[in-house]
């Protein structure tokens, strides 16, 4: 009897510092680990809706993510998210994605409510999947799989008319959306995202969209990352953080997708050069960007003829933290990009707080692709 009460007590015991143990590592994580741990524990516990739900009609795939739970400020990369692969239809037949669509619903009332709660969301292909089928293998693994994004700012958008992205009914695609409240400190809300992927039947007539991902990477110092640059007028940086959105130039020196602006206005510029891998040339026909609050604009720089060839304004709220408005580039028409020019991502801010504020700076570019306009063809 003395020995199993013992037995008891040591067991209290562990739980009791198993359990402080796990309090002190929550409360040691990062905002953006912290949102992590707790949708996944109201999620699997039952508290909130885990669940996706889908309506899928002829014209849109239509869905709602899991409950998100806002319990407090969450910035950009920080809130709850959720994930889900998804296929337009179950067949081989050839489809053509126009356009993409997320919004944040308040889960209580089923009301559409501030697009403030939208972070992103962001859509991959399965590269070797989706290549493979149309015999360009040549193509997998050269760039990140990731079809393009939508953020704060840009919730909405549409291809050029008569062009879109091509994909086999029953080819994943995989949605992440996640959430965000940078404006409303006190707050214990309950909300999802209704994402929409636009497609239509192929026709014989739309022309294909190649996706390319170019972004501003800034060199900083790998012994102290972050140390302010020596020279404020350097296009040096502070990473927000070191583990993600860091990269290696291949000569040892890291660059940062992901950094911290000052409280003024500033320009910061990135060669594009390398990740456009443009042979002989490409047209550009629409660019959906992605930045966080306090960027002005964004653009492409022809470095070789001198000149910016797209720039897209971004409108910040002036009463609260946050993007009114970004305007992608879409053109019918299209601009040409060389293999032989060297080309910029230029950025502009103005950081109107009283504090650094972080920063990206990306665009999502389409370009129309005749080589596999040929192929769908014949």
């Amino acid at each position: 009897m003395l020995l199993k009460s013992k037995i008891y007590k040591y067991l209290t015991f562990a739980f009791f510092l198993s359990s402080m143990l796990g309090i002190v590592t929550f409360y040691l994580l990062s905002n953006r680990h912290k949102a992590i741990v707790k949708t996944l524990f109201f999620q699997k516990t039952g508290l909130v809706d885990g669940e996706w739900t889908v309506n899928n009609d002829t014209k849109e795939y239509k869905m709602r993510s899991p409950t998100f739970l806002i319990d407090g400020i969450y910035k950009s990369m920080e809130g709850p998210k959720a994930s889900r692969y998804i296929q337009l239809n179950q067949t081989e037949k050839l489809l053509w994605i126009t356009g993409f669509n997320v919004k944040a619903i308040d889960e209580k009332t089923n009301k559409t409510i501030s697009n403030d709660f939208i972070c992103h969301m962001n859509v991959d292909i399965n590269d070797t999947q989706y290549y493979s089928h149309w015999q360009l293998e040549d193509r997998i693994g050269k760039q990140y799989p990731r079809l393009t994004s939508l953020s704060n700012g840009l919730e909405n958008f549409d291809f050029p008319k008569g062009f879109g992205v091509p994909i086999i009914g029953n080819d994943f695609l995989n949605v992440t959306t996640q959430s965000l409240n940078i404006n409303i400190p006190t707050i214990f809300k309950t909300i999802k995202h209704e994402v929409t992927v636009k497609y239509e039947n192929y026709n014989k007539t739309q022309k294909p969209l190649l996706s390319k991902t170019v972004f501003i990477e800034l060199p900083y110092d790998k012994k102290n990352p972050y140390k302010c640059p020596l020279d404020p007028a350097s296009n040096q940086c502070i990473p927000v953080e070191t583990k993600n959105h860091s990269y290696d130039d291949g000569k040892g020196n890291m660059l940062s997708g992901h950094w911290v602006i000052p409280t003024r206005t500033k320009t910061y510029r990135s060669s594009i050069t390398k990740q456009l891998q443009i042979k002989d040339s490409l047209r550009l026909h629409f660019s959906a960007p992605h930045v966080h609050p306090f960027a002005t604009n964004i653009s492409i720089f022809d470095k070789t003829a001198n000149k910016t060839i797209t720039a897209c304004k971004v409108t910040n709220y002036k009463n609260k933290i946050g993007l009114a408005k970004i305007e992608p580039f879409s053109s019918e028409t299209g601009i040409w990009l060389y293999e032989n020019h060297e080309y910029e991502l230029v950025l502009t801010t103005n950081n109107t707080s009283k504090i650094d504020q972080d920063m990206m700076g990306s665009m999502f570019l389409f370009f129309y692709d005749s080589e596999l306009d040929n192929k769908i063809s014949h």
